[in-house]
């Protein structure tokens, strides 16, 4: 099931959103803000993240240039902004789509489903010899797949796809398992597990900040 990260402050705009996309088959995170919105995108992995731009504390093209810095996630931004400019800037920091309100959410759902079918067409992730296809859970040195436990793939992918951001061990400890209050020796062995399947892996451990990948 794909993940869908939903930021919207409108209460009702944000529900209608919310239901007709789990209503065909998308699992939804929705917030409010552009804080909770960053928050989020630091902790899971998303297929596309749908983003106003007028949202408190931090608006959604501020959150649209936090999210590029590290990330190619799919990004519809959607919003009663119509300017030229404002769309302009947006498309500059790669958007997907660009909806103004008010919108139709069956044809919203339609061009949910369009952006990714395109993404699907360019999934890899490389980093230096190892190439992630994410969209089969495999994972390649070389030319040669390496067997990975699914948590082993999890660790490896969330990394990955945080870029060269700095991801805490809680922050990722929450995002593979769902909770912080894990045992620190599970994560240690997943790390040496990965680092021993992978030995060129340009994983740095950065000692009381957590993991950084060098993501080519």
């Amino acid at each position: 099931m794909q993940k869908i990260l939903v930021v919207e402050d409108d209460v009702v705009i944000n529900q209608v959103i919310r239901e007709f996309l789990s209503d065909h088959g998308y699992e939804v995170t929705a917030v409010f803000d552009g804080k909770a919105a960053l928050e989020q995108f630091r902790q899971q992995q998303f297929a596309l993240i749908i983003l106003d731009i007028m949202i408190p504390f931090v608006t959604g093209l501020e959150v649209l240039q936090e999210i590029r810095k590290t990330s190619k996630v799919p990004v519809m931004m959607l919003t009663a902004v119509s300017d030229e400019y404002t769309q302009l800037v947006s498309f500059n920091h790669l958007i997907s789509d660009y909806v103004v309100k008010p919108f139709s959410p069956l044809i919203l759902v339609k061009r949910v489903e369009n952006i990714l079918r395109n993404s699907s067409n360019d999934t890899n992730i490389r980093i230096g010899d190892v190439t992630i296809q994410v969209d089969k859970g495999l994972v390649y040195l070389g030319n040669e797949e390496v067997n990975l436990t699914k948590k082993e793939y999890e660790v490896l992918h969330y990394l990955a796809k945080h870029g060269r951001q700095i991801v805490s061990r809680d922050q990722l400890m929450l995002g593979i398992w769902g909770y912080t209050e894990l045992d620190s020796r599970v994560l240690d062995n997943h790390i040496k597990n990965i680092r021993k399947k992978l030995p060129n892996l340009p994983l740095k451990t950065l000692v009381g900040r957590g993991y950084q990948m060098e993501v080519v």
